[in-house]
């Protein structure tokens, strides 16, 4: 369908500005005046003149949907227009992909489409989860509830995520520290003191003599080391994007000293947060048990929950299978089940969440704390031992001279 770009006056007497699709020129004059708006100039739009076209399996920023969400909430509760709201929040977005597609879900709601169908058709920015409590809301006539609970939920979400780069992004960035320093002295500064000592003619004690072959080796196969990371790191994604694979390494990641701990309360508190939204917001279920084991971000506990869902098709409660799956922690359990003898769920459910990401802040916190005096040791066990390597010979050359 064509788009109009026009100017005119809002109700309140503002001018305003903007762009409408529509079949035909009456039919964007006409919308625009269901929307109160004294259309003074509309025109046609013309080849790259239109707008952007929505990249619909592009990904949105999770800080952009939260943001997105919380003014869309306010602005329902505001009383204002439906495509009202879509066109102002698509106008200020910054992100063009994500401006596109909030414009594109604008002119489908016009066009008679729900909320929740406009949005099925943009997974990338917003995801089954995000739909069908768009599609809860609109049944339940609760849209702006629920757009505040979506909104603490990204929010919370992006926090949590934020802690998991914390906890992964130190202990990476010193390993990646100290592999450049140590191949950097392996590469350019070992040479120089293995033809001194060749021009000296000394006898090289053990350890100076692995430092000198670990560095001709680098040398002569620098170009195997660069190509064969990079064929490890391509084999490692490939793997990992088998079901065996990705089982088996998040099945390890749960299993590592501290660090995995730390990411088994995140799970769970993810599990807990998206569960307590989805039920909270009257989807069934079921349905919402699906839908958290898609975000539940570890296969293992992905399995757990699919496991329990299987288990309540066949009549079972939720705690008892989860229980079972010796997965997660026996306090979880054991407040679901309180939660679902009050018929509190979804409240209790929110409660272990807000309990294990306070967990998971202390938890990041005591790890950084940890490994920060371990990396250091690293670090200065691999640097000093080199350094102490090479000077041995000169060492045993002075004390020889002084002899």
């Amino acid at each position: 369908m064509p788009t109009f770009a026009y100017s005119g006056r809002a109700r309140a007497g503002q001018s305003v500005t903007g762009q409408h699709v529509a079949d035909t020129l009456d039919a964007a004059r006409a919308a625009l005046r269901r929307e109160q708006v004294f259309v003074t100039k509309i025109d046609a739009l013309k080849g790259r003149a239109r707008a952007r076209k929505a990249k619909r399996g592009k990904a949105v920023p999770a800080k952009n949907l939260a943001i997105f969400t919380r003014q869309f909430s306010v602005m329902i509760d505001a009383g204002l227009p439906l495509v009202q709201c879509l066109e102002i929040l698509g106008k200020q977005e910054e992100d063009k992909n994500f401006a596109a597609i909030i414009m594109a879900t604008r002119a489908d709601v016009e066009n008679g489409a729900g909320l929740a169908d406009a949005m099925r058709k943009h997974p990338g920015a917003f995801d089954p989860l995000y739909a069908n409590m768009m599609a809860a809301g609109e049944a339940g006539g609760i849209l702006d509830t629920i757009l505040k609970r979506l909104a603490t939920y990204i929010e919370k979400n992006v926090k949590l995520k934020g802690q998991v780069k914390a906890a992964m992004t130190y202990p990476i960035a010193v390993v990646t520290i100290a592999a450049i320093v140590v191949g950097a002295i392996l590469w350019k500064v070992i040479p120089t003191f293995a033809s001194l000592f060749a021009g000296l003619g000394a006898t090289l004690p053990l350890p100076t003599r692995i430092v000198i072959a670990l560095s001709n080796s680098l040398v002569s196969y620098m170009p195997f080391v660069i190509v064969g990371g990079i064929a490890m790191t391509f084999a490692f994604r490939q793997y990992y994007a088998t079901e065996g694979g990705r089982r088996m390494v998040d099945g390890a990641l749960l299993k590592t000293p501290v660090l995995g701990n730390i990411l088994r309360k995140i799970s769970v508190a993810r599990f807990c947060r998206t569960l307590s939204t989805l039920l909270g917001s009257g989807v069934p279920i079921l349905e919402g048990l699906e839908i958290t084991a898609k975000t539940a971000g570890n296969a293992i506990i992905e399995d757990a929950i699919m496991v329990t869902r299987t288990a309540i098709e066949r009549g079972e409660t939720v705690s008892g299978p989860l229980r079972e799956t010796k997965v997660f922690p026996p306090m979880v359990t054991q407040m679901i089940n309180v939660g679902e003898t009050t018929g509190a769920l979804d409240t209790m459910l929110s409660k272990i969440a807000d309990f294990y990401e306070e967990e998971v802040d202390t938890g990041v916190a005591g790890m950084l704390t940890l490994m920060e005096p371990i990396m250091i040791a690293f670090l200065g066990v691999v640097v000093g031992g080199i350094v102490i390597a090479m000077y041995l010979p000169i060492f045993d050359l002075i004390s020889r001279m002084s002899g």
